[in-house]
């Protein structure tokens, strides 16, 4: 049998069913990771099994072999994608159906507390990396309600972006709802390969509209057409293949 192997604490992290690579990175960041006893930095490496790793104090224990579990959640507003509620709010964790209790679970990707929509919930911190790498350019798609009517003549202001505060908010397809030729319209159709925080709702901010409702309706190929809000599925393996999909009408 082959001798276990230092891993990276971020994948080590991740593997434990704690958070997606990119929170984990964050959290070694802010100091909030030790290997025994001494203060994680980015690209140190653990021992599973034999390293005392903790997270702001509490011990982390090393990934045991688990079945991959990836949830779709039709995510209503008013929930929060957080595993920790200090003040008490309603999190998307306390949606979910009674078959998925025990399971450690985290999100990949997030909703704000105002926006619904899909919402990705999975045990699998690689499959989590993927879904939200930029590089990996897979496809969001939102709709959006506006309380002002937005022109169409503008419509290329949300694909050429604007900057904030140094960082560049832009979508790659924006068009109307329903129809398309119209001059102006309050529902828009937007598409997306990355997903900084709350980049829609600053983005028609910048643009001086106000955002009513937001939702994300589908990622990859995968939609949650007809899915009830609230509810939580488990994906089959062809369904996790669509989330990795090219969006062809992109």
């Amino acid at each position: 049998m082959d001798s276990p192997q230092p891993i990276r604490t971020q994948k080590f992290l991740a593997d434990a069913g704690l958070c997606s690579r990119r929170v984990a990175e964050e959290y070694i960041k802010n100091g909030e990771v030790t290997i025994n006893g001494k203060t994680a930095e980015l690209g140190s490496k653990v021992m599973p099994g034999s390293d005392d790793v903790r997270l702001n104090g509490r011990r982390v224990k090393a990934s045991q072999s688990k079945k991959q579990l990836v949830i779709a959640l039709n995510k209503p507003k008013g929930f929060i994608c957080s595993n920790d509620d200090p003040h008490n709010e309603r999190t998307v964790f306390d949606l979910l159906p009674k078959e998925f209790a025990g399971e450690r679970l985290f999100c990949a990707g997030r909703l704000d507390k105002d926006s619904e929509g899909l919402l990705i919930l999975t045990n699998d911190g690689d499959l989590a990396n993927r879904l939200m790498h930029p590089s990996n350019l897979i496809t969001k798609r939102y709709h959006v309600s506006l309380k002002q009517a937005y022109p169409r003549a503008k419509l290329f202001r949300l694909m050429r972006g604007v900057t904030v505060e140094g960082e560049k908010l832009k979508v790659e397809k924006a068009v109307f709802a329903g129809d398309k030729n119209k001059d102006e319209s309050t529902e828009l159709d937007l598409a997306m390969h990355h997903g900084k925080k709350r980049e829609i709702r600053r983005l028609f901010q910048a643009l001086h509209f106000d955002v009513k409702k937001l939702k994300r309706y589908q990622i990859g190929r995968y939609s949650i057409k007809g899915m009830p809000k609230g509810a939580g599925i488990a994906l089959t393996s062809r369904e996790i293949s669509l989330l990795f999909k090219a969006d062809t009408d992109l």
